[in-house]
């Protein structure tokens, strides 16, 4: 790629870039959120195409104005959100795609396809459904796809986001493979572990321009991070030691029910403390998103309790929940479809915390402004004024908008699901800070997370969810990365070794066991309730 120059509207996403792939080898594509990367490898793969600039195969310029014309020239991606037909088996993905497929269907498709997943190592059914697959399969899935089509080029956008540690080393092993046979593969990432385990070369881009290539071997994470960054940053993860308070709220044989009516988390205990940071460690789909909303008080529980103080949480709204004195923070992964209304600028959703409490018809825009000023200033948010609209926001200032909004809200209690994911490495540190800096406060937090060096860096303690049971509770400098990965997929069950029980754990509470008794048979009753007119609607 040879001086590619890409803008939307004012907005320019790259400017001038150069990028050499060679034969047999996999190239690192390196930058900060914002910095062009999916943006330069769409026009690579045919989405977009290049205002300024051209690209050439093999020494020659050609024109890529489709994914069409990528396919034939040997260019294939691997998006990050997967394009797949859920209702279709594994093999009739790839072969309707196939040009001049005809109306009828191959019966050899299945064994023409089981062919290529022997060839490259792949684990895959031909014959399975989509909707059947785990996430590491739908992804192996679109690497076949792209192979069967002749791919000698593969772009992968953050491959590893959603898969275990024992699935990535999985993966990176199919990649060598590949590389091996002459494949030439893009990944795109933002964990420098990976970029340095896995590729031969790294490329890096800053804000929409290329910076340089260089070879991995002659590299480390402190000075691509500084390529990436323009300046020094330390890559510690700090783990501040703060004296444990009593649990500021405990889950006790808590079961919830997911949207499809399966049980997504399965009769859990544990508890929240205040000065701790309690890992929530599982393969995405194991009920974190489900624990995470019960607990805010924004999904209904099937049976359990939630104790704040002695008493039971369960069943009351967010607000109910303020007003029993517990200050809960929660924040979703979803930034901008649950967390923050979009088109709504940074002062009005700093008012949509509290807009209710006003004294009169009017709502307080001029406390709103200077809050969103005070959340601007300390978390170093990047906009143009407190009145932009969040949506036209970078995903890591979007994410410190959001923190910024919640913490200001003074918490005890935080909930906060995958807060760095898709940010960058100085974005990702700016959160860890924050959140060392509340704990530090005494407020307890809940944190799901995906990447576990995180994890093992940053939480006292991680608890294992797999099928929405808790596999353990380990403390974070006790265990490995290898013994939570087993755990995550139900080989290691540690969930008798439950460590460091508070005194008075599941004792010290007002209610009694005849009042214990009844509010798990009203849950009972109401999910029941619920069930019937559920059924009685369909």
């Amino acid at each position: 790629m040879r001086g590619i120059t890409k803008t939307f509207g004012s907005v320019t996403a790259n400017h001038n870039v150069h990028l050499d792939l060679r034969q047999g080898e996999i190239l690192a594509l390196l930058g900060e959120n914002g910095s062009g990367k999916t943006t330069l490898m769409n026009m690579l793969s045919g989405i977009y195409q290049p205002d300024a600039g051209e690209i050439l195969v093999e020494g020659k310029p050609v024109s890529i104005n489709s994914p069409e014309d990528a396919k034939k020239l040997g260019i294939g991606m691997v998006h990050q959100h997967f394009k797949l037909v859920d209702v279709f088996t594994a093999a009739d993905n790839i072969w309707m795609g196939k040009e001049k497929a005809g109306f009828t269907l191959k019966k050899d498709r299945c064994r023409e396809i089981q062919d290529m997943v022997g060839r490259f190592g792949f684990a895959l059914d031909p014959g399975k459904k989509v909707c059947n697959m785990a996430v590491s399969e739908k992804q192996t899935l679109e690497i076949i796809k792209v192979l069967y089509y002749g791919a000698k080029v593969i772009i992968l956008d953050e491959p590893t986001a959603v898969l275990t540690v024992q699935e990535i080393e999985k993966l990176f092993a199919v990649l060598r493979r590949m590389r091996d046979e002459g494949h030439s593969i893009i990944i795109i990432t933002h964990k420098l572990n990976e970029v340095m385990e896995l590729s031969d070369r790294v490329a890096i881009l800053r804000k929409g321009e290329y910076i340089t290539t260089v070879d991995t071997a002659q590299t480390n994470e402190q000075e691509l991070t500084e390529w990436m960054v323009g300046r020094k940053i330390d890559l510690n993860i700090q783990r501040p030691v703060v004296e444990k308070t009593r649990p500021l709220l405990e889950i006790r044989d808590l079961t919830i029910r997911s949207d499809e009516g399966a049980v997504a988390i399965d009769h859990v205990n544990f508890y929240i403390r205040g000065g701790e940071i309690l890992g929530v460690a599982g393969i995405a789909g194991c009920g974190q998103k489900e624990l995470c909303e019960a607990i805010a008080g924004l999904r209904p529980v099937q049976s359990g309790l939630m104790i704040h103080k002695g008493d039971n949480i369960v069943g009351l709204s967010p607000k109910a929940i303020l007003e029993k004195g517990i200050s809960m923070s929660f924040i979703p992964e979803d930034r901008l479809g649950m967390g923050l209304a979009p088109s709504l600028s940074i002062t009005d959703n700093m008012i949509l915390k509290n807009y209710a409490l006003a004294k009169g018809p009017f709502v307080d825009r001029k406390g709103g402004r200077a809050d969103a000023e005070h959340v601007i200033q300390e978390l170093e948010v990047v906009t143009p004024s407190t009145e932009t609209p969040v949506r036209r926001l970078s995903g890591g200032n979007v994410q410190k908008v959001l923190l910024g909004r919640e913490i200001k809200a003074g918490p005890n209690v935080i909930v906060t699901a995958y807060p760095v994911r898709g940010l960058d490495i100085n974005s990702s540190y700016a959160i860890y800070h924050i959140l060392n800096q509340q704990k530090q406060s005494g407020v307890g937090i809940l944190f799901v997370g995906e990447d576990l060096d995180v994890m093992l860096a940053l939480c006292d303690k991680i608890m294992v969810l797999c099928h929405g049971k808790v596999m353990g509770v380990v403390h974070a400098h006790k265990t490995t990365k290898e013994e939570l990965g087993l755990m995550m997929t139900g080989a290691l069950d540690l969930s008798n070794r439950y460590e460091d029980k508070p005194a008075g754990y599941a004792k010290d509470t007002n209610i009694t066991p005849q009042e214990l008794a009844q509010l798990e048979r009203q849950n009972r009753e109401q999910t029941e309730a619920e069930q019937a007119v559920e059924q009685e609607e369909k």
